[in-house]
């Protein structure tokens, strides 16, 4: 007769707070409860996002490069409070509750869009093609940023727990549980896909045909049914309890080091402080010496319990482990930091991509493309990507390689090298659609849209490479305890893209205009260079692939039971190009 500890999961709980019984919480169904709100999630934030651009200029009237930053802005807020969303999982509110909470207000937001986009108060009047038309008012803008941050606060908090609290149903000791939790993560990023290809083809044709009130409406609608499923499933979910935010431990090492900053370190590793059994250390390595003096034991380091026992004081003395997690954590950073920009290419694909469809050629016979639907075929390039990736790639680089197929830091170099291409395709169709604008006076320019395409398929191709090699990158060369924190990290590159666009744009539109003349930027693309400015991004992302080809054969992923190293993660070197 098997015992009762086999039918429980040991590191979790049920709602009650017992050890959780496997036959009654937990596995496939339970998690299939949450994957409701992630597909809404990404109906919403996409839907809203690829489709925003043409809203700003058209009925609130804001000029191109405005409305360009207000999306990029929007975007980027919505990545980085992804960040606060897994500090508050982590250290406070716990997944579930995180959860609860962010989808609420994200069904705040869109149902507070739905009202500003319906009241007639809320927006400037119409006005006809050639007509001077009034823009937006202080107020009116007040009320569309409320709504937009209040999805963006939404998006980011929910975000950083969906994932991590559907892992939470299976237990990953169980061998049956953690096949069905790889079955999960397959659901879950086919569902995020098709919640992204709903968004980009049947709400943005919704938006623009039958109005964009009901759209939002539907939004929120299905956000307060996917809640509904989600809380129906509370007495049926694991609870894991939460183990308190690593960025407590980083600045602990920090603090211990500066304070030992002028000691000498000693000659062997030996004499530094170590606590954790050998099974589970991290071997040290010889970079980032100034940190190594946080494991140097001093007088006054050690504190007496009630018991009289001897603890290290965390903020006067660290082991040489938690000194190499944070050195872990360290060594990703010039990873991270050469691939913030192709997050900024990929902001220009839901925002003048989508301006320059808007002006082109986009019937198919009676039927009319939405320019925001034109992202379509970025996300068919993702998926046709991985398709071909995991069907033929794969397969021929393990039988010439003998490898299962690229390692992160190669996937990566692959995506940064097909968006440099993306824009300077972009900016070769924009040089051509700006010829044809000057020898028209027509609203709809005689040119076919879908000349856009390579741009949107190439910059899409790339994201699937770039997007799975961070996400790999990140997790399997970070500390287990900090695996949280380094996918916000991976987030925050998605963030920080799309601030350094709405930088570039602010800088391009300041330093190009003159009193007479738009710029490269000009209210009207059709009168501006936006080429230019995709040449910009193409020598800059050039610039920025050599340095990060330096950051990936400088990077040396560490050695140790708990840094997850595996084949897919290692290093870049010479042979790998």
């Amino acid at each position: 007769m098997e015992s009762k500890g086999s039918w429980t999961v040991a590191d979790a709980v049920d709602y009650s707070g017992r050890p959780a019984d496997k036959s009654k919480t937990g596995g496939w169904i339970t998690a299939a409860l949450i994957l409701g709100i992630e597909v809404v999630e990404r109906l919403s934030t996409m839907g809203i996002a690829v489709n925003l651009v043409t809203y700003l200029m058209e009925t609130m009237h804001l000029p191109s490069s405005t409305s360009a930053n207000i999306v990029t802005d929007f975007m980027g807020t919505s990545f980085l409070l992804c960040l606060l969303g897994g500090f508050l999982a982590d250290s406070f509110l716990g997944r579930f509750k995180t959860i609860a909470i962010f989808s609420t207000i994200q069904a705040l937001g869109t149902g507070a869009l739905a009202i500003a986009t319906k009241l007639p108060e809320l927006r400037p009047p119409t006005c006809h093609h050639g007509e001077a038309c009034i823009p937006a008012t202080t107020f009116q803008m007040t009320i569309l940023y409320i709504s937009l941050y209040l999805i963006a606060l939404g998006t980011g908090g929910l975000k950083s727990s969906i994932s991590g609290f559907g892992s939470d149903q299976f237990d990953e000791k169980d061998p049956k549980e953690k096949a069905q939790m790889a079955f999960f993560f397959n659901r879950f990023f086919f569902f995020i896909s098709m919640g992204t290809l709903m968004a980009v083809t049947v709400l943005v044709y919704m938006q623009d045909e039958v109005g964009r009130s009901w759209a939002y409406g539907i939004c929120t609608v299905s956000m307060a049914i996917a809640i509904g499923i989600f809380l129906f499933g509370t007495k049926s979910y694991r609870y894991k309890k939460s183990q308190g935010s690593p960025v407590v431990q980083i600045f602990q090492v920090i603090a211990a080091a500066f304070r030992k900053r002028k000691m000498e370190l000693p000659q062997s590793i030996v004499y530094l402080y170590e606590d954790n059994p050998e099974g589970l250390r991290i071997e040290h390595t010889d970079q980032f010496h100034l940190l190594d003096k946080a494991a140097i034991v001093t007088e006054g380091d050690f504190e007496q319990t009630l018991d009289g026992v001897a603890i290290p004081n965390p903020w006067k003395l660290s082991s040489v482990t938690k000194v190499e997690e944070v050195k872990m954590m360290v060594r990703l950073l010039p990873i991270w930091a050469t691939t913030i920009i192709f997050w900024t290419t990929y902001a220009q694909m839901i925002t003048f991509s989508v301006e320059q469809a808007s002006t082109m050629r986009r019937n198919i016979g009676n039927f009319k493309i939405p320019a925001g639907s034109l992202t379509v075929f970025f996300v068919a390039a993702i998926l046709i990507t991985l398709a071909v990736y995991d069907r033929a790639i794969m397969p021929f680089w393990k039988k010439w390689k003998g490898k299962p197929g690229f390692s992160s830091l190669q996937r990566i170099a692959i995506g940064l090298v097909l968006s440099t291409a993306g824009m300077a395709a972009a900016a070769l169709v924009e040089q051509k659609r700006l010829d044809v604008a000057k020898s028209s006076t027509q609203k709809t320019l005689p040119i076919s849209v879908f000349l856009l395409v390579p741009q949107f398929f190439l910059v899409g191709a790339g994201e699937a490479f770039i997007y799975t090699g961070q996400l790999d990158f990140f997790i399997t060369q970070s500390p287990k305890g900090m695996k949280t924190m380094s996918t916000g990290l991976f987030l925050t590159t998605l963030s920080l893209g799309f601030f350094v666009s709405s930088f570039l744009v602010s800088v391009i539109k300041k330093v190009t205009s003159t009193s007479t003349d738009g710029g490269w930027l000009a209210d009207n693309i059709n009168h501006g260079r936006l080429d230019y400015f995709y040449w910009l991004l193409v020598i800059l992302s050039g610039i920025n692939f050599v340095v990060y080809f330096i950051c990936a054969l400088w990077f040396k992923p560490t050695k140790g039971k708990d840094s997850a190293e595996k084949d897919n993660g290692k290093g870049f070197s010479a042979e790998d190009c």
